[in-house]
C-alpha cells in the first residue's frame, strides 16, 4: 500500500501536553475506526508548529478524508516514492 507522509500546521504543537496529545490521537484512531481497514497510521513527529504523519493508504483522497471527519488540517500530503537509509550506502 502506498505511504504518505502529511504536514499538519498547528501552532505550538510542540507545547502539547501528554493529555492533549493522547486526544488528539484517540480522535485520529476513532475516525480511522470508521474509514476502515484501507488506511493506517503507522506514527508522528511533533515539531514546534507542525505534526508530520505517515500514513498507508490507497491513496491521497482517503487521507483528505480522514483530515475532513477529524477536524485535523493536512496542509500538504506528500506521496513517498522511495526510501533511503544509511543502509543504501552500502
Amino acid at each position: 500500500m502506498p505511504k504518505f507522509i502529511i504536514e499538519r500546521e498547528i501552532p505550538g504543537a510542540g507545547d502539547l501536553n501528554a493529555d492533549q496529545l493522547k486526544g488528539i490521537s484517540q480522535a485520529s484512531c476513532s475516525v480511522l475506526k470508521n474509514l476502515g481497514p484501507d488506511i493506517q497510521w503507522v506514527e508522528s513527529f511533533v515539531t514546534g508548529d507542525k505534526i508530520y504523519c505517515v500514513y498507508l493508504a490507497p491513496d491521497e483522497q482517503l487521507i483528505l478524508e480522514h483530515a475532513k471527519q477529524g477536524g485535523f488540517p493536512a496542509n500538504k500530503i506528500c506521496k513517498v516514492v522511495n526510501t533511503i537509509s544509511p543502509m543504501t550506502a552500502e
